[in-house]
């Protein structure tokens, strides 16, 4: 039986669920606020329904039916599985689950249907539906800075900003509305005055619709297996078509131009750049690096682990590697030894200048004060790098593209290719290079011809002929 209290407009609903083990009584609480638009007779009425539907959760110990709502079951999906997602998994899961709420988090699992579904997947792809991907961009602000002589350092304490969050706007890179916003305000300019804004009405990337729909399906498949549902309606919804991409990557004139531009820069990125390109590794794998992992002696680079930096105060951390294939050892070349070496003598020098405040964690990139280096900051030196070179665009994730592609026109057999790219088979490796693999069979086919050309053998016997 249950007991009702009401306070201040609220309604403390107490359900007894027996005993525990000491014999103390269990007692399970819930609070309902009611909508200030119901009179009191339909407060009666829906009170009587939460009551009745929380005493029937107590008694059969929290039992799930198919009148769960969506947005409900997911959360109990989520909590569910806490320890078996990675926490990148769990973050992205609840960024995509704000926009598939929206849509279907009110309906029950027993009346979702397949139009549902497809309805989401339609609405996910208009313009439009992409929040917070307005960004701001100037190419202004170091003029105006010149003309009032304010430092980063300054304008960025009158914005009440970090001097580092202030350096992408210096550079004309796009940052944030809300950011903008604070520089604008600092600066007692208006902000279309100022800035001019970018990236309204875009759409979702069709992978990312893809990854709205498989999580649908992953959490309705939870409730077939878990005995709400009979059946998985997502199952009966063609998944979003994905039209994948060439990877993106440079030849091998832009490689080597690229390896003769960081000549020029600091060691601070030349290594982990130079890394990146003669490893092939991941970002995440070169951010995971520790110096126990370089044996200088053998020219070996062992990973291990991934580093992976997140939002909302998570920070950096540890994770493993994307598949078991990828703890690997790499045979790199004396070069890259030679360039770490030279690396770690700077590193050295710069911890000595920190003194007490340096955190030795053993990584091998790291900040100013020994803490593990942000990856997003490897991106923000090559968009620096590639401006002011003239280069062509390329990611750090090009950079593993390159690594792959130069080794498989070099060559270099498929199954090597794929144990040095941390791949799972080569499946993947050659789905993924494709068109370099098309590439280097066409050359395959012209050496062939070349060398069983009717013509090209007889030349060959005719001079076979006048030797002897």
């Amino acid at each position: 039986m249950a007991t009702i209290r009401e306070r201040n407009g609220s309604y403390q609903i107490r359900v007894y669920a027996g005993r525990d083990v000491t014999g103390k009584q269990i007692e399970k609480v819930k609070t309902w606020k009611p909508e200030p638009t119901l009179n009191p007779k339909q407060i009666e009425k829906a009170l009587d329904d939460i009551v009745y539907e929380f005493e029937k959760e107590v008694q059969t110990g929290g039992a799930i039916d198919g009148k769960i709502r969506f947005c409900e079951f997911a959360n109990k999906w989520l909590e569910a599985n806490s320890t078996h997602h990675s926490l990148s998994y769990r973050q992205r899961a609840n960024q995509l689950l704000v926009r598939i709420n929206e849509a279907i988090g009110h309906i029950s699992l027993e009346k979702l249907q397949p139009h549902h579904i497809m309805d989401l997947n339609k609405n996910l792809s208009e313009p439009g539906i992409k929040k917070n991907s307005k960004r701001a961009k100037t190419d202004k602000l170091t003029g105006i800075m010149k003309e009032r002589k304010l430092t980063k350092v300054a304008l960025a304490t009158m914005a009440g900003l970090g001097a580092s969050t202030l350096k992408p706007a210096c550079r004309g890179e796009t940052i944030s509305i809300e950011t903008a916003e604070k520089i604008s305000k600092a600066l007692g300019i208006e902000l279309k005055r100022l800035f001019t804004i970018v990236g309204e009405n875009q759409t979702l990337s069709e992978k990312t619709v893809l990854h709205h729909h498989r999580l649908v399906s992953s959490i309705l498949q939870s409730a077939v297996y878990w005995q709400v549902l009979k059946e998985n309606v997502a199952k009966r919804v063609k998944p979003p078509k994905v039209n994948y991409k060439e990877a993106e990557y440079l030849d091998d004139n832009d490689a080597q131009n690229l390896v003769g531009c960081l000549g020029k820069e600091p060691i601070k990125w030349r290594a982990p750049v130079l890394l990146l390109l003669y490893s092939g590794m991941r970002r995440g794998e070169l951010c995971g690096l520790q110096w126990d992992d370089i044996d200088f002696k053998n020219s070996l680079i062992h990973i291990k682990r991934a580093s992976q930096y997140l939002g909302e105060g998570i920070g950096s951390f540890i994770k493993e590697t994307k598949t078991a294939s990828s703890k690997r050892v790499l045979k790199m070349p004396l070069y890259i030894f030679d360039v770490l070496q030279e690396y770690k003598n700077w590193q050295d020098v710069e911890r000595l200048k920190v003194g007490d405040r340096q955190i030795d964690n053993g990584r091998l990139f790291t900040g100013e004060n020994g803490n593990p280096i942000c990856p997003d900051s490897i991106n923000g030196f090559l968009i620096r790098l590639i401006e002011e070179n003239n280069l062509p665009h390329f990611t750090p994730h090009s950079l593993r593209h390159t690594n792959i592609s130069l080794m498989i026109a070099a060559g270099v057999p498929l199954q090597n290719v794929c144990a040095r790219a941390g791949h799972a088979n080569m499946i993947t490796t050659s789905k993924q290079y494709a068109h370099v693999i098309r590439i280097v069979d066409e050359m395959a086919s012209d050496a062939i011809g070349d060398i069983l050309n009717p013509r090209n053998a007889n030349k060959k016997i005719a001079q076979n002929r006048a030797i002897i």
